[in-house]
């Protein structure tokens, strides 16, 4: 008969317990508006259309949400973001440290050893993604912040199989003092410091075996 642990779940060390907060620019239109933030606003309004065009979709839906200034949550395919190759060797390293712990604590028990099922759980983790990793996820989020829970399971000939989740959540909003290829950050987080824009959460899960 099996047997399931209640101690600290797999793989817990070095994540963090909630995923990180949103970035400390100014709050939603706490600044007043001056000409150059209506000049950015209408190059945002020029560049979502031409990405979406340009096949680039991911990145103009996020673009388009940010300055239709709703600031609700938005899904993003997380099967498809788990399918890149960054994102996916930051979760292949987290589900190989789950066995490896699972099979440390299994071979600890008594023997005969029964089968065994592990929880887990890799706290929020982050994954960068560049341009020539995908153009598009690269513009829609430049890095993503993911969480894996799930169950190892233990069988008695020292096999294992694991149940996960991955779980997106991703603040959506632009650093002041950052900047990328050379482009500052600042004009476009005053568009939401303004109210011209609003920053919002980025969520998604998907669900797999291994």
């Amino acid at each position: 008969m099996g047997q399931t642990d209640l101690t600290e779940p797999l793989g817990r060390d070095g994540g963090w317990a909630e995923a990180e907060p949103p970035c400390a620019n100014a709050a939603f239109a706490e600044l007043p508006v001056r000409p150059y933030d209506l000049l950015t606003l209408a190059v945002c309004w020029v560049l979502w259309p031409l990405w979406w065009l340009l096949g680039l979709r991911r990145a103009a839906g996020m673009l388009r949400h940010y300055i239709g200034a709703t600031g609700t949550p938005r899904r993003v395919d997380a099967e498809a973001l788990l399918a890149l190759p960054a994102v996916r060797a930051a979760a292949e390293e987290q589900l190989a440290r789950w066995r490896t712990e699972a099979l440390a604590r299994w071979n600890a028990g008594p023997a005969p050893r029964a089968p065994a099922a592990y929880p887990a759980d890799s706290g929020w983790r982050d994954a960068l993604i560049t341009w020539r990793v995908h153009t598009d996820w690269w513009l829609a989020l430049r890095c993503v912040e993911f969480r894996l829970t799930g169950t190892v399971r233990v069988a008695p000939d020292g096999s294992t199989a694991v149940d996960y989740r991955f779980a997106v959540a991703k603040s959506w909003n632009f650093d002041r003092g950052k900047s990328e290829c050379g482009v500052p950050f600042a004009p476009f987080a005053r568009l939401h410091e303004t109210g011209l824009a609003r920053q919002f959460t980025v969520t998604g899960e998907a669900f797999g075996h291994a």
